[in-house]
């Protein structure tokens, strides 16, 4: 995430050529005479469903990167370098703006301040974008994975007792013990979860002969084992 200066920020915005009461062709922007919600309902509900060639995005590589904010940016690059593995390559900021450019690119508090990004490549999987912020009615409660919202990190690993014994020698809060999937599509794999310091649930997976859903398709999930099958 990079900001561009105000000016350029302005200047960069296309013209909206939308029409009241219609779904404007300019920056995706529906103006609506009050009363005539109806009549745009009908307008959307009469699109044509898109074939399976128009779904999705054109050019769609895969994912770039795995943005999240943390209460210390440092900290956190610090266990993702050192206890993980991952390469950290650059970081950016601070970030504010006197407008409501933050509002209006991010949807956070137009005072809202990003301290410091920092970019990680971890392994062959996808690149951390890792945040800290400063904002008005900034939540630091960590959700948990049954919160909406929840969501964890999950590092592929081909020893997964060695690394297991790597996070508990680093002090790492580990979350209960291995658990080997023995049947159904997850079959042959076996996992674990842990913390980072502060709270953030990752997963520690292994399944180096295969998953058992691979029995039934030739189809395979993407593995950072073999990133490009």
């Amino acid at each position: 995430m990079e900001k561009p200066k105000v000016q350029d920020a302005v200047a960069a915005q296309p013209e909206d050529r939308s029409v009241p009461g219609r779904l404007g062709d300019g920056p995706g922007t529906l103006i609506v005479p009050r009363g005539d919600m109806a009549g745009v309902q009908r307008q959307v509900s009469d699109r044509p469903e898109p074939d399976a060639a128009m779904r999705g995005l054109p050019g769609l590589r895969g994912t770039d990167h795995i943005g999240f904010t943390v209460p210390d940016v440092e900290e956190a690059a610090r266990f993702f370098v050192d206890v993980i593995g991952c390469e950290r390559f650059y970081e950016l900021g601070p970030f504010q703006s006197d407008d409501d450019w933050m509002a209006r690119q991010l949807d956070v508090d137009p005072r809202t301040v990003m301290k410091k990004l920092v970019f990680l490549r971890c392994g062959f999987g996808s690149n951390f974008e890792i945040f800290e912020y400063a904002a008005p009615g900034q939540r630091r409660v960590q959700p948990r994975n049954s919160d909406v919202g929840g969501h964890h990190l999950a590092f592929y690993v081909d020893d997964f007792d060695a690394a297991l014994r790597h996070l508990r020698a680093n002090g790492v809060r580990v979350l209960g013990e291995p658990v080997l999937r023995e049947s159904g599509p997850s079959a042959g794999q076996t996992w674990i979860y842990f913390l980072t310091p502060w709270g953030m649930q990752c997963e520690l997976v292994s399944f180096p002969r295969g998953k058992g859903y691979e029995r039934e398709t030739e189809r395979r999930l993407w593995h950072p084992a073999s990133p490009a099958a």
